[in-house]
């Protein structure tokens, strides 16, 4: 398992199949402990089913995954989501207010959220105590997203996996929720993995990128790779995407 870098997740000959059709082929690879990784490809590369993989929600087929060094198999699956956590495109939310959102994940373990700490966590996405007694049903899809990154937090989570998180965002939000993984990213030194259809946004908020097609891992390396893909298939891929 030797890198260049730490690695906060490990992939070892990865796959993953439904049905005896292959949605991941052999994946090896190492995610940098620290930094944000972007995950590009067409859809139904696979991508989503390896961001899954991280936090236990789908077992591989074949192969091996390692959390800091320690096999997944070895977590216990509520300790795992804690330490990975994970927002999606849809910001799902209970019905309730955002404190109720915000204190969800303590709830699940027997264990209270105080308003001050969840203030605190509201600050670090950009909204203030205003929002804390507000309904879900009022919040704008930007406000919600922001939600659902300080609902991660919540856990101290060491590994964020983001899941087309500003697909569905006007141009504003987009750029606040760039901003603040930057910001999360350098403040709490979180590893993110963040699936985006957008090359331009994996090529300036990302450390590194990896780019996938038909369930394989194609190339690898920082992001500035997709300004010069060594891969032919990666270099008309991106072509496609800009054209």
């Amino acid at each position: 398992m030797k890198t260049l870098y730490e690695p906060a997740i490990h992939f070892q000959q990865v796959s993953f199949s439904v049905n005896n059709k292959a949605i991941l082929k052999t994946i090896t690879g190492s995610i940098p402990k620290g930094k944000i990784t972007t995950l590009v490809g067409p859809s139904g590369a696979g991508k989503t089913t390896l961001l899954k993989m991280c936090n236990g929600l789908l077992t591989p087929t074949n192969g091996h995954i390692f959390i800091d060094d320690q096999p997944i198999a070895t977590y216990e699956p509520t300790t795992l989501r804690r330490q990975v956590g994970i927002a999606l495109q849809s910001a799902p939310m209970i019905a309730g207010t955002v404190f109720d959102n915000l204190a969800l994940p303590r709830s699940l373990q027997g264990k209270a959220l105080t308003q001050q700490e969840a203030s605190q966590f509201l600050k670090d996405v950009g909204l203030d105590d205003s929002f804390l007694q507000r309904s879900i049903t009022e919040l704008s899809g930007g406000q919600r997203q922001k939600v659902s990154i300080a609902r991660t937090l919540i856990n101290h989570s060491s590994i964020l996996l983001l899941d087309e998180i500003t697909s569905a965002l006007d141009r504003q939000s987009v750029q606040d929720i760039e901003a603040l993984i930057v910001t999360l990213n350098k403040k709490y030194n979180v590893t993110m993995i963040w699936i985006t259809h957008n090359l331009q946004q994996a090529l300036t908020i990302g450390h590194y990128t990896w780019v996938m097609m038909d369930g394989e891992l194609i190339e690898t390396g920082q992001s500035s790779l997709l300004d010069a893909p060594n891969n032919p298939r990666v270099a008309e891929f991106v072509q496609g995407v800009n054209a």
